[in-house]
């Protein structure tokens, strides 16, 4: 019985049913489209889908969270009026847009409603060999590709809400972050003189930041408590589906799209947009905690105030447009007081470092799957590694080499019983055509004879069976971590998350595996058996000639040095030992 090939074998079909499995994923039929939008580009009103009245959690007697109050003496929150949104009346029709530009982000603020309506980031180009293409935008107003982030107030009376007009306190009509100046400040003001609410947004940005401060300071300068709720949105309208051609060499075609948070009790969590109403409304207390919209690399996500609490809520919005929102707990202000509240909106890439800085569950947004436990660790490896070589290329062939290190040991023997059972080989023939069709006959003398030369017939499995979940982790390393996106690695290799263009990795690498696959001794073994071992190199040979380039570098990497380590022993150890009289 020659269980050594019998693991191989398993190993290489337990390889083929995963990548089956995330075939299924690639090739699954997409979600209807959107409806077309007009030949021309249109701009949308991002009114439609802002909060109610209906919105805002019930008012309770613990302390209100987030508000700095400069004096005391507050009335309680059971003399607070009902809420309401403010009257139809008294929402401006008009408003003018302020753009920002620091040395990542290009930003437009319109006034109203204080909305984030756009968002460049100008160090990720859409492709990095054609730049003509533009860089990645994250939040616009144009119907293809709809996203906002909005915050503002909710009250019974008059309130700075999502479609209030706020005015720029500077007249520019573009604010730049200047050379030498690491901040940038752009404070908003909203009055109501019948009241005397005086409300300011001041959003601050700061150089190499993806992170926007939002500062919502609410003054009252009247004679009359007010009472009312922040709250922070985003609403965005689902990317129309990319073509079904593309299959998995596009990873857009097959990466999360849809609405994420975080809570304390139920963690991380994300719905796509076409589960927003199958899988029932979400209407959570919670506090503190984060909530996104996700999409490949990328994410625009609000970060309330740290252990302060709010409703966190999914919405369908009319026009294919969908909503995730959170409603701070009812808030009072008395004559003469002002509170502030801080928040954090995120708009850039998902990199981990910066975006643990302002929270340590905000990392969760970059997801590996089911390989998590495996990628997050793998990452850590290659971003050290990257420190060093200053290439992902690098990288990879490193962190190869690391692993073939710290298995050294152990694949040394495993290695030298496979060369000692191709030494043996000859005496299995024998001992096959001594026993004919007699299968227990042969095993058990073939078995007597692993143990007289001590040789481990599982010996070579392991060294096959360890690359293959770190191969599948690594795989959604290159996919998700855009640090690796678009990275290139040397020559014609010029971005490590795309396929070889000319396939000359892809050819290289079925090379060392068909070298691997007759290095590898097959004594005794079912023809039907050889035959599949002898294409199985060709059959995942082509299959890798559609995988990223960084992933079949690893795997190439991987099998030389296996390759090069197994000639060795074969050399060293594979000396034919000589035939015992009984076999002669």
């Amino acid at each position: 019985m020659n269980q050594n090939r019998a693991f191989l074998l398993f190993a290489w079909v337990a390889l083929a049913i995963l990548l089956a499995f995330e075939w299924t994923r690639f090739t699954a039929t997409p979600p209807a489209a959107p409806p077309a939008p007009p030949p021309t580009a249109t701009v949308e009103s991002s009114d439609a889908g802002l909060p109610t009245a209906a919105d805002l959690p019930q008012a309770s007697a613990a302390p209100v969270a987030g508000a700095v109050a400069v004096s005391d003496g507050l009335p309680t929150l059971a003399d607070a009026p009902a809420p309401a949104l403010a009257p139809a009346s008294l929402r401006s029709a008009a408003g003018r847009e302020l753009e920002l530009l620091t040395d990542v982000l290009r930003l437009r603020i319109d006034s109203r409603g204080g909305a984030l309506v756009f968002a460049e980031l100008l160090t990720y180009p859409v492709d990095q060999e054609d730049r003509s293409k533009g860089n990645v935008i994250l939040l616009d107003r144009e119907a293809t590709r709809f996203e906002v982030a909005q915050s503002g107030w909710l009250a019974a009376s008059p309130a700075p809400g999502g479609d209030a007009l706020w005015t720029f306190e500077q007249e520019a009509s573009r604010l730049v972050l200047a050379e030498g100046q690491d901040r940038l400040e752009v404070p908003l003001v909203w009055r109501d003189e019948a009241s005397g609410l005086v409300a300011r947004k001041i959003y601050t940005l700061e150089r190499g930041s993806y992170a926007i401060s939002v500062r919502h300071e609410l003054e009252n300068a009247g004679t009359a408590a007010f009472s009312g709720s922040l709250f922070h949105q985003i609403l965005k309208r689902p990317p129309p589906p990319p073509a079904k051609s593309s299959m998995f060499t596009n990873p857009e075609s097959f990466s999360f799209v849809g609405a994420a948070w975080y809570t304390a009790t139920d963690h991380f969590e994300k719905r796509k947009f076409e589960d927003f109403a199958g899988k029932g409304p979400l209407d959570k207390a919670t506090t503190g905690g984060w909530f996104a919209m996700l999409r490949h690399h990328f994410l625009s996500a609000w970060v309330p105030p740290k252990d302060k609490a709010h409703t966190l809520s999914l919405h369908t919005v009319e026009g294919n447009r969908f909503a995730i929102r959170s409603v701070g707990q009812p808030l009072m202000v008395a004559p003469g007081e002002r509170v502030a509240i801080d928040s954090i909106l995120w708009v850039g890439p998902k990199l981990q470092a910066p975006m643990k800085a302002i929270d340590p569950t905000l990392p969760l947004s970059l997801d590996y799957g089911i390989f998590s436990f495996l990628a997050q660790p793998l990452f850590w490896v290659l971003n050290w590694l990257h420190g060093l070589f200053g290439n992902w290329g690098w990288a990879i062939i490193g962190i190869v080499v690391l692993l073939k290190l710290v298995l050294y040991p152990v694949s040394a023997k495993q290695y030298q019983s496979m060369a000692r059972m191709r030494a043996v080989a000859p005496r299995i023939e024998q001992l096959k055509e001594r026993y004919g069709e007699d299968r227990m006959k042969f095993n058990q003398a073939m078995m007597e004879l692993y143990q007289k030369e001590k040789i481990n017939p599982l010996g070579g499995c392991l060294p096959m069976l360890v690359p293959i979940p770190i191969f599948l982790a690594l795989y959604w390393v290159l996919l998700e971590s855009v640090e690796l996106r678009q990275a290139p690695w040397i020559l014609w290799i010029d971005n490590l998350t795309a396929p070889d263009p000319y396939f000359i990795l892809p050819a290289l690498n079925l090379a060392v595996m068909w070298l691997t696959q007759k290095l590898t001794p097959s004594p005794g073994m079912d023809p039907m058996q050889k035959k599949m071992l002898q294409w199985m190199p060709v059959v995942f040979g082509v299959l890798f000639a559609f995988f990223p380039s960084g992933l079949v570098l690893y795997w190439f990497t991987n099998g030389l040095l296996g390759l090069a380590q197994q000639w060795w022993m074969t050399k060293r150890y594979g000396e034919t030992p000589a035939l015992p009289a009984k076999a002669k």
